[in-house]
């Protein structure tokens, strides 16, 4: 089992450095939500289908992430608040090439 870091900016712009397991199959937003950053009910409203963007995040560092999804690139093109460097938190899973990962939660919808 290894663990990484995350750097993670909250939606008050607090951030927060968090151990996250890789052996768990989790995604960053079930980080987020197991560590309580964002207010209950108000990330990962869809369960993590990429359906809602309720999880967008800003990536913040050069970590190479897997290569987005159709349908990720379908709900942030829907999405409010995006920036070039968005993707949905849930898309993104918990593996040894994003230890240092640096992310800002998108504001609320």
């Amino acid at each position: 089992m290894i663990d990484i870091i995350l750097h993670i900016t909250d939606r008050e712009g607090t951030q927060h450095d968090v151990v996250a397991p890789t052996d768990m199959n989790m995604n960053i937003m079930e980080v987020i939500r197991s560590y309580e950053l964002a207010p209950e009910g108000t990330i990962g409203i869809c369960g993590g289908m990429a359906m809602c963007a309720s999880c967008q995040c800003y990536i913040e560092s050069e970590q190479t992430l897997p290569e987005m999804s159709d349908d990720e690139d379908a709900m942030l093109a829907e999405a409010f608040n995006t920036k070039d460097n968005s993707r949905l938190g849930c898309q993104i899973y918990l593996t040894e090439e994003i230890h240092g990962l640096t992310i800002t939660l998108a504001p609320e919808e």
